[in-house]
């Protein structure tokens, strides 16, 4: 029953009656507006989860590959005759060894990590400082008063940039799954 403008209560129609319990019962239905926020908010958070798995591959992929072909750079150039010889290795120079043991170190610090997700800033510093010093040597490698070595021992120079700019590319890769972590975190 409803009741009038008068006072007076009216008898509903049947089909009334159906239409009011309709709507009630859809809005009594319908979720409330948060719970359609959180769940895109769940999924925005696995797709930075499966975002981070494939940077960390990517990651683990470069300083793997950085300090594998620093770790067998080496090169043996004959002089005059086979009893003169000049090797150039990358363990003849310590900023080269600390390059292999960083990428190396980073690079199972990613494997282990790869199920957990955890931040990485000390391996960003580590690898940033070994591509950073194994760059500088390059450097002076290249277009310094080691260019005649360089152009001797060319095989062994252009591996070891290589090694550098894959380092390079994993230290930067580190960088932005550090701010992805951030991100993530202060989303909670």
């Amino acid at each position: 029953m409803d009741s009038s403008k008068n006072g007076a209560a009216t008898p509903l129609s049947r089909s009334e009656s159906k239409v009011r319990a309709k709507g009630k019962a859809i809005a009594a239905v319908a979720p409330p507006p948060v719970a359609a926020t959180k769940a895109g908010r769940g999924g925005w958070k696995k797709g930075v989860a499966v975002f981070d798995f494939l940077l960390r591959l990517f990651a683990t992929g470069a300083t793997l590959a950085a300090a594998a072909t620093m770790g067998t750079t080496d090169q043996t150039l004959s002089f005059f005759t086979q009893f003169f010889q000049f090797q150039a290795s990358y363990d003849d120079l310590p900023a080269f060894t600390f390059f292999v043991i960083a990428n190396a170190g980073a690079s199972a610090y990613l494997v282990l990590s790869l199920p957990f997700s955890i931040v990485c800033t000390i391996f960003v510093a580590l690898t940033m400082a070994a591509a950073s010093s194994a760059a500088a040597i390059v450097y002076l490698a290249q277009n310094a008063n080691w260019l005649a070595i360089c152009r001797q021992f060319n095989d062994f120079c252009q591996e070891v940039s290589d090694a550098v700019v894959a380092s390079s590319v994993a230290a930067l890769i580190f960088i932005f799954l550090v701010v992805l972590s951030t991100i993530s975190l202060k989303r909670l």
